[in-house]
Protein backbone atom coordinates (compact mmCIF):
# COMPACT_ATOMS: atom_id res chain seq x y z
CA UNK A 1 0.00 0.00 0.00
CA UNK A 2 1.12 3.26 -0.89
CA UNK A 3 0.10 6.93 0.51
CA UNK A 4 1.52 9.15 -2.63
CA UNK A 5 2.13 12.67 -0.10
CA UNK A 6 2.23 15.94 -0.72
CA UNK A 7 3.25 18.55 1.91
CA UNK A 8 2.33 21.70 1.65
CA UNK A 9 -1.30 22.05 1.98
CA UNK A 10 -1.45 18.40 3.09
CA UNK A 11 0.49 18.78 6.35
CA UNK A 12 1.35 22.04 6.36
CA UNK A 13 -1.70 24.07 5.85
CA UNK A 14 -1.60 27.51 3.84
CA UNK A 15 -1.76 30.01 6.46
CA UNK A 16 -0.49 33.54 5.32
CA UNK A 17 -1.52 34.43 8.69
CA UNK A 18 0.73 32.78 10.29
CA UNK A 19 4.71 31.75 9.80
CA UNK A 20 5.77 27.94 9.99
CA UNK A 21 7.76 26.76 13.06
CA UNK A 22 10.89 25.88 11.59
CA UNK A 23 12.65 22.95 13.14
CA UNK A 24 16.68 22.50 13.39
CA UNK A 25 16.65 20.19 10.46
CA UNK A 26 15.38 22.89 8.33
CA UNK A 27 12.18 22.28 7.59
CA UNK A 28 8.87 23.32 8.83
CA UNK A 29 6.44 21.92 11.87
CA UNK A 30 3.94 20.14 9.97
CA UNK A 31 0.48 20.57 11.63
CA UNK A 32 -0.42 18.40 14.96
CA UNK A 33 -4.19 17.50 13.56
CA UNK A 34 -2.24 16.01 10.06
CA UNK A 35 0.43 14.63 11.91
CA UNK A 36 -2.23 12.45 13.54
CA UNK A 37 -3.86 11.83 10.58
CA UNK A 38 -1.39 10.20 8.80
CA UNK A 39 -0.14 8.45 11.46
CA UNK A 40 -3.85 6.87 11.70
CA UNK A 41 -3.60 5.43 7.84
CA UNK A 42 0.23 4.14 8.15
CA UNK A 43 -1.03 2.64 11.71
CA UNK A 44 -4.19 1.36 10.14
CA UNK A 45 -3.53 0.19 6.31
CA UNK A 46 1.17 -0.35 6.99
CA UNK A 47 0.98 2.25 4.00
CA UNK A 48 4.38 3.34 2.72
CA UNK A 49 4.91 7.19 1.77
CA UNK A 50 6.05 8.00 -2.25
CA UNK A 51 6.38 11.86 -1.89
CA UNK A 52 5.05 13.67 -4.90
CA UNK A 53 5.63 17.19 -2.98
CA UNK A 54 7.65 19.83 -4.54
CA UNK A 55 10.15 19.44 -1.87
CA UNK A 56 11.20 15.84 -2.63
CA UNK A 57 14.35 16.08 -4.18
CA UNK A 58 15.55 18.88 -1.60
CA UNK A 59 16.67 16.04 1.01
CA UNK A 60 18.02 12.40 0.65
CA UNK A 61 15.64 9.58 1.85
CA UNK A 62 17.74 9.14 4.75
CA UNK A 63 16.81 12.90 5.56
CA UNK A 64 12.98 12.49 5.04
CA UNK A 65 12.95 9.34 7.44
CA UNK A 66 14.30 11.71 9.89
CA UNK A 67 12.52 14.90 9.39
CA UNK A 68 9.14 12.52 9.45
CA UNK A 69 10.49 10.51 12.18
CA UNK A 70 11.24 14.07 14.26
CA UNK A 71 7.52 15.21 13.65
CA UNK A 72 6.11 12.06 15.35
CA UNK A 73 5.73 9.96 11.84
CA UNK A 74 7.13 6.44 12.15
CA UNK A 75 6.98 5.03 7.95
CA UNK A 76 8.77 2.40 7.29
CA UNK A 77 9.34 3.16 3.78
CA UNK A 78 10.01 6.17 2.13
CA UNK A 79 10.42 6.78 -1.94
CA UNK A 80 9.62 9.74 -4.06
CA UNK A 81 8.73 10.47 -7.76
CA UNK A 82 11.47 10.31 -10.04
CA UNK A 83 10.59 13.03 -11.52
CA UNK A 84 10.46 16.84 -11.29
CA UNK A 85 7.39 19.21 -10.30
CA UNK A 86 9.27 21.91 -11.37
CA UNK A 87 9.19 20.80 -14.78
CA UNK A 88 5.91 18.74 -15.06
CA UNK A 89 2.58 19.14 -13.59
CA UNK A 90 2.08 17.04 -10.88
CA UNK A 91 -0.85 15.04 -12.62
CA UNK A 92 2.02 14.36 -15.16
CA UNK A 93 4.03 13.53 -12.63
CA UNK A 94 1.53 11.32 -10.79
CA UNK A 95 0.23 9.99 -14.38
CA UNK A 96 4.17 8.63 -15.38
CA UNK A 97 4.52 6.90 -12.35
CA UNK A 98 0.98 4.54 -12.66
CA UNK A 99 2.26 4.16 -16.16
CA UNK A 100 6.01 3.40 -15.41
CA UNK A 101 6.18 2.21 -11.87
CA UNK A 102 2.75 1.17 -10.47
CA UNK A 103 2.53 -2.43 -9.49
CA UNK A 104 -1.16 -3.87 -10.62
CA UNK A 105 -3.03 -4.39 -7.98
CA UNK A 106 -0.90 -1.80 -5.46
CA UNK A 107 -3.41 -0.05 -3.36
CA UNK A 108 -2.44 3.89 -3.28
CA UNK A 109 -4.03 7.01 -2.01
CA UNK A 110 -3.35 10.45 -3.07
CA UNK A 111 -3.33 12.85 -0.36
CA UNK A 112 -2.72 16.37 -2.29
CA UNK A 113 -4.59 19.85 -2.18
CA UNK A 114 -4.08 20.70 -5.79
CA UNK A 115 -7.18 20.78 -7.35
CA UNK A 116 -6.27 19.97 -10.72
CA UNK A 117 -5.60 16.46 -10.35
CA UNK A 118 -9.14 16.43 -10.41
CA UNK A 119 -8.48 16.34 -14.24
CA UNK A 120 -7.13 12.75 -13.72
CA UNK A 121 -8.20 9.56 -15.23
CA UNK A 122 -11.24 8.16 -13.45
CA UNK A 123 -9.46 5.23 -12.29
CA UNK A 124 -6.38 7.34 -10.58
CA UNK A 125 -8.55 10.09 -9.55
CA UNK A 126 -10.76 7.77 -7.44
CA UNK A 127 -8.03 7.23 -5.52
CA UNK A 128 -7.56 11.14 -4.57
CA UNK A 129 -8.37 12.93 -1.28
CA UNK A 130 -8.28 16.24 -1.66
CA UNK A 131 -7.66 18.64 1.30
CA UNK A 132 -7.81 22.33 1.64
CA UNK A 133 -4.49 24.06 1.40
CA UNK A 134 -5.63 26.43 4.02
CA UNK A 135 -6.85 23.18 6.47
CA UNK A 136 -4.59 20.33 5.68
CA UNK A 137 -4.96 16.83 6.43
CA UNK A 138 -7.77 15.96 8.98
CA UNK A 139 -9.21 13.20 10.72
CA UNK A 140 -12.04 12.93 8.38
CA UNK A 141 -9.71 12.68 5.50
CA UNK A 142 -8.24 9.91 6.85
CA UNK A 143 -11.04 7.89 7.10
CA UNK A 144 -11.52 8.60 3.72
CA UNK A 145 -8.09 7.29 2.32
CA UNK A 146 -8.48 4.30 4.72
CA UNK A 147 -11.35 3.26 2.87
CA UNK A 148 -10.09 3.98 -0.86
CA UNK A 149 -6.81 1.33 0.41
CA UNK A 150 -9.18 -0.83 2.02
CA UNK A 151 -11.33 -1.29 -0.92
CA UNK A 152 -8.93 -1.90 -3.23
CA UNK A 153 -7.52 -4.34 -1.12
CA UNK A 154 -10.99 -5.75 -1.22
CA UNK A 155 -11.79 -5.40 -4.87
CA UNK A 156 -8.09 -6.89 -5.72
CA UNK A 157 -8.96 -10.17 -3.74
CA UNK A 158 -12.55 -10.73 -5.52
CA UNK A 159 -10.82 -9.79 -8.69
CA UNK A 160 -7.35 -11.40 -8.02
Amino acid sequence: MLILLDIDGVMLPANSWSKPEILPDGFPMFNSRSIRALHKIITETNASLLLTTSHKNNYTIRQWHSIFKVRGINAEMIDRLASDSLEDSRADEILSWYRTQHIPNEEFVILDDDKRLSELPAHIKNNLVLTSASIGLTDELADNAITILNRQRADSRTNG
